[in-house]
């Protein structure tokens, strides 16, 4: 909040909060905080006279971190100590007690969670960085079904490699992995590929291969769906589809859906997060020359009826430079780079 202050004295609260990526009614209301907080006068809370003293409230902790109690709950303990005749306090004050200690959870030495490292994954061109995933396609009864495994290249958004099997496998994803990579041409040390913590993407041939192709790897955090979210969300795009069938009658027929579906999606689908053009064209580098045909066509429209484009001449969407999976936060050190910028400037 000191960061943004500072910013907003230089170029106005608006364009700072932007610059920020902070909301301006949050602003204006921890900044009312801090002043109610500055100019109140902080009196010491008086004791009641009928509270516990300390020595009583060692002997709470000593019972509860007790062998016989340590592994039950203070209303457990509350009960089997009054059962027994003796009253220490209430249980809502054994809560308090315990607060104050840092104790109202698990009060026995046990094993945490590791704490994993966000995956931070930065593409500049196709077959840099490749996220893949399996989902499963309803079969024509009920519990069965099929897998679908997709290969994406983040950058392009191009499905160079996909396939449809009756089970989940790392020998499949192998195979699947193998010939995409053949296919593409991919060196040693070119590629890093993504994916989640299922048994397939573990799997040892999957890893083996991996290291004999010089590919790194990267895996998502433990149920975290949005450090894989392109593959998450080009599976929302096949389920989407109108042709999309509640269930495929056959293996057959989903891998002559798969046909149909990914020539659409390379090929003639035109991607909102790659500024409208298709991945194939993505892929393949010829985003140049679609984007000066789009100026062209905006500037001839322009020329002709002026008068209809009140916010001057248009322009056609900008493909992207840089494509990130976790994009690194914005420290407040860089407050400073936008200290000589103009109000309403971000």
């Amino acid at each position: 909040m000191t960061a943004v202050s500072q910013l907003a004295l230089k170029v106005g609260v608006k364009p700072a909060c932007d610059a920020l990526n902070l909301v301006r009614s949050s602003f204006y209301r921890k900044k009312q905080r801090q002043m109610r907080t500055d100019t109140a006068i902080v009196k010491p809370r008086p004791k009641p006279g009928r509270s516990l003293s300390e020595p009583e409230r060692q002997q709470i902790i000593l019972t509860l971190n007790s062998p016989e109690y340590m592994d039950q709950s203070p209303s457990e303990a509350f009960a089997d100590l009054l059962d027994k005749g003796i009253y220490q306090c209430s249980i809502r004050t054994i809560y308090r007690i315990l607060k104050a200690k840092g104790e109202v959870r698990e009060r026995r030495n046990q094993l945490r969670h590791p704490q994993y490292q966000k995956p931070q994954l930065l593409a500049e061109k196709p077959n840099q960085v490749w996220s893949w995933d399996i989902t499963k396609l309803l079969g024509p009864v009920k519990w069965s079904c099929f897998y679908l495994y997709v290969i994406l290249d983040i950058f392009s958004r191009y499905v160079p490699g996909w396939m449809i099997a009756g089970r989940e496998s790392g020998e499949l994803a192998k195979l699947l992995i193998e010939e995409t990579c053949q296919k593409q041409k991919i060196n040693r040390q070119q590629l890093i590929i993504h994916s989640d913590r299922g048994a397939p993407m573990k799997a040892k041939p999957v890893a083996l291969l991996l290291a004999d192709l010089g590919i790194a790897k990267s895996r998502s955090r433990p149920y975290v769906s949005n450090d894989n979210p392109f593959s998450e969300a080009q599976f929302k795009t096949l389920k989407y589809r109108p042709e999309f069938p509640e269930r495929f009658g056959s293996i057959q027929d989903a891998r002559a859906f798969g046909l149909g579906f990914f020539d659409w999606y390379n090929n003639r689908h035109h991607h909102s997060g790659i500024a409208l053009l298709t991945p194939a064209v993505m892929h393949y580098g010829e985003q140049g020359k679609i984007c000066e045909a789009r100026k062209q066509t905006l500037t001839q429209a322009y020329l002709k009826h002026p008068e209809r484009f009140v916010n001057g001449q248009p322009k056609p969407p900008k493909p992207p430079e840089k494509v990130w999976i976790n994009p690194p936060q914005l420290p407040e050190k860089s407050v400073q780079l936008y200290t000589n910028c103009k109000p309403g400037v971000s």
